[in-house]
């Protein structure tokens, strides 16, 4: 079990599939939890999460005010327990219910519409970094402009290749194994480039 550690629907306890998913911790959650609130990211999002496991990410930010979650997961199991974890906080917290979809992250890019304003991916170890861009490729036409796109990886795993992406990584943090990227869309040539000290280029 795990629990919503902030928000509406604070305290709500969560089931973690048995086996074949890797659940974020409590301490790298709160961290990031507290990284995207910084950053008004939270509060009205679009969110969607990635080989969402438990749905936690996607379930803590519907409880921290976002306006609606979208939980993609292949296995038939885990995409049950999402589902009776969505039904869970939306009761606890009076919330909107997040949708599951129970398809390969690559096939529900391929058909989503979005846009998306904040976006988790927690792949399995196993996946190859050749999949992990192809990702990130097929969800960039999906996201908002000023969206958030955070990863989370074993910490030995290769940096995503957001570039292929037309992603720009803004900060990076690691957390014992673990380590999380976080990303944004990359300025256009209309955008206005934005002044910014040399110790701060890696802070959003």
């Amino acid at each position: 079990m795990t629990r919503i550690i902030a928000g509406s629907a604070r305290g709500a306890r969560l089931e973690v599939p048995g086996s074949g998913t890797r659940p974020t911790s409590d301490r790298v959650r709160e961290s990031l939890f507290g990284g995207l609130e910084s950053l008004s990211a939270i509060a009205g999002a679009r969110v969607l999460d990635l080989y969402a496991g438990s749905g936690a990410l996607g379930l803590e930010s519907l409880s921290r005010g976002a306006a609606s979650a979208e939980f993609v997961e292949r296995g038939r199991p885990a995409a049950a327990i999402v589902r009776r974890n969505a039904g869970v906080v939306a009761k606890a917290g009076s919330l909107p219910l997040g949708r599951v979809h129970e398809s390969t992250v690559h096939a529900f890019l391929q058909r989503a519409t979005g846009p998306f304003d904040l976006v988790f991916t927690d792949p399995p170890y196993d996946l190859d970094d050749v999949a992990m861009t192809a990702d990130l490729v097929a969800l960039a036409p999906l996201l908002s402009s000023d969206a958030v796109v955070v990863v989370e990886r074993a910490r030995r795993s290769t940096p995503p290749d957001f570039g292929a992406a037309n992603l720009e990584q803004f900060r990076e943090k690691t957390y014992g194994d673990t380590t999380i990227w976080w990303a944004e869309p990359a300025a256009g040539e209309d955008d206005e480039p934005v002044d910014q000290p040399a110790a701060e280029s890696q802070s959003r």
